[in-house]
């Protein structure tokens, strides 16, 4: 490509425009929920200076940190499996070692998750996403770990997409000291300025660096290069406007689309989500600061208020403290000490109002939800069945939410950790009837997601126990309509069980048999004992007598 630096900082340029309306949004919400989040100038790293200043009533900060723990706990928990591979054929998972292979690659993918900083990551982009409404983060490869992660907080990071509304790709800006920028690029590779002030030792200088990850326009499929591979991955020095100018840091590509960028809400057409629970509750948060603040100036008025007093207190101290003495010429107590005015605020009604405003930041952030077992109320221990359906409207409100999230993060994470693993060889082989190209899907088994999927159990366990009430009342064709090998196979998929505790069709028909074969060879036993008891009565009977044989042969 030709001038490729030209079309590296006209798209930077044009992705910052396409940004730019957001930035105010971003401001704001950081301000005045979560100060340290957000990058909104390239120098904007190690700010101590970002306080918590305009915060002077916490619960949305605390409403977002309990979100944040929620969305991870109920999405992609490390103390359970919260996905499952299956075949696109329902009769191939049927079988046991097609069962038994996925199973095994379901828990070497699980083991790298735990092995590299993914769960350290996580909830730095679900913090992101409720608060900023889209998050980021970048999958790279790794060599000890297989793979390593990446969150980027809003305003560090731009996006475009493609005409399928997925984002395909993203530009990001940071600063990085020279020696950093040496040793990932080394120094023939960096501009002229880095490498003077390499060169007088000055380290620690910071300088403007841009990762540019996009689609490949020159992608070769038949290459061998990593830079003909889908999408092309460039670093390079925006702020380079020296005679080495056209120089890049580094060239590199991907197979796959290393980052993943999901919204909580998209409005048509738009590339930055429009919605979330920060968003959302903004209002009420700068209100609640201006009410606690209001609140705080009538207490104050009230306990210190304004004094008035003779003018010979010009010179004097005025003791304020609980019993402290005040000494000054009045004329005859007429000019006292006293306050202006009297303030005498209603706490308990201005309580109310800001007791409402909380619990509407509280339920933008789906706190009551995300704390409905330690809120509820009942004899313990708790029921998860009851939780969910307290809960259900609630969660009903999170399924768009957890649809982009599956389909805009954790599917892709899913497919990019497979592909490595499956490059570095360290999945088992498949079995034969999987080596034709069988296509593999997810199903997501989290909390929430089985939560949502909740009405597919009970509707199982619904017509179970219709069939066994019509069987108890006397229609003995009932239990053979419900197939219940058959229901215990959809019951554990639908909840995720691992296929190594449930029996396939054929070991279950195996057993049957063997169970046939044994009761009918018992039976034969048995009529045989019968024959031999039989013949042995007839043998010791006596045919004198008055017995009835002997009665019947005369």
């Amino acid at each position: 490509m030709d001038n490729i630096r030209d079309h590296y900082n006209k798209q930077l340029s044009s992705l910052k425009n396409e940004r730019e309306s957001f930035i105010g949004h971003y401001q704001e919400l950081s301000q005045f929920i979560k100060p340290r989040r957000g990058r909104f100038m390239e120098s904007d790293r190690n700010k101590g200076d970002k306080r918590y200043q305009s915060i002077i009533n916490s619960v949305a900060t605390q409403a977002h940190k309990i979100a944040t723990a929620g969305m991870l706990a109920g999405t992609i928990s490390p103390a359970r499996p919260w996905f499952a591979l299956e075949t696109h054929d329902p009769g191939m998972m049927e079988r046991q070692e097609v069962k038994d292979w996925l199973d095994d690659v379901e828990r070497t993918l699980r083991a790298i998750f735990n092995q590299s900083n993914f769960y350290g990551q996580a909830p730095a982009l679900l913090g992101e996403l409720l608060l900023f409404g889209t998050g980021a983060m970048s999958h790279v490869d790794d060599f000890e770990n297989v793979a390593r992660f990446y969150t980027h907080t809003a305003g560090s990071y731009m996006i475009a997409q493609n005409d399928r509304y997925e984002v395909d790709t993203v530009y990001r800006e940071f600063e990085w000291t020279v020696k950093q920028i040496v040793d990932a690029f080394g120094l023939p590779n960096v501009s002229d300025a880095v490498k003077n002030s390499y060169d007088k030792g000055n380290y620690g200088a910071w300088f403007p660096v841009c990762h540019a990850v996009e689609p490949n326009g020159e992608y070769k499929p038949s290459g061998i290069l990593s830079i003909d591979k889908p999408f092309r991955s460039v670093y390079f020095e925006p702020g380079n406007t020296g005679p080495d100018k056209n120089k890049l840091l580094s060239q590199s590509g991907f197979d796959e689309f290393p980052l993943y960028v999901p919204r909580w809400e998209l409005t048509d057409g738009d590339i930055y989500g429009t919605d979330c629970p920060g968003m959302t509750a903004l209002g009420d948060v700068k209100g609640l600061q201006i009410m606690e603040k209001r609140k705080a100036q009538a207490v104050d008025k009230m306990v210190a208020p304004p004094l008035t007093g003779p003018a010979s207190l010009r010179n004097s101290p005025v003791n304020s403290l609980p019993g402290g003495l005040v000494l000054y010429d009045g004329d005859d107590g007429k000019q006292q000490l006293r306050p202006i005015y009297e303030v005498k605020p209603q706490l308990s009604d201005l309580r109310v109002d800001m007791d409402a405003v909380e619990q509407r930041i509280n339920k933008a952030f789906f706190v009551d939800m995300f704390l409905a077992i330690t809120n509820m109320e009942g004899i313990q221990p708790r029921n998860q069945l009851d939780l969910m359906q307290r809960n259900e409207e609630r969660l009903l409100q999170l399924g768009p939410v957890l649809e982009r999230i599956h389909s805009e993060w954790l599917g892709k994470l899913i497919d990019r950790s497979f592909s490595q693993a499956s490059k570095a060889g360290i999945f088992p082989p498949p079995p034969a009837i999987l080596q034709q190209g069988e296509e593999l899907r997810v199903k997501y088994i989290s909390s929430l997601a089985m939560a949502q999927r909740a009405v597919a159990t009970q509707g199982i366990e619904r017509v179970a126990s219709f069939a066994g009430n019509l069987y108890q009342l006397g229609f003995q064709d009932a239990h053979m309509k419900f197939n219940g090998a058959q229901a215990v196979d959809e019951y554990a998929r639908a909840i995720g069980v691992p296929p190594s505790i449930i029996r396939s069709d054929e070991e279950v028909d195996a057993m049957v048999q063997q169970q046939q074969q044994q009761q009918a060879a018992q039976q034969g036993i048995v009529a045989a004992q019968g024959a031999a008891d039989v013949a042995k009565t007839v043998s010791e009977t006596k045919l004198d007598g008055r017995n009835l044989l002997s009665q019947a042969r005369r």
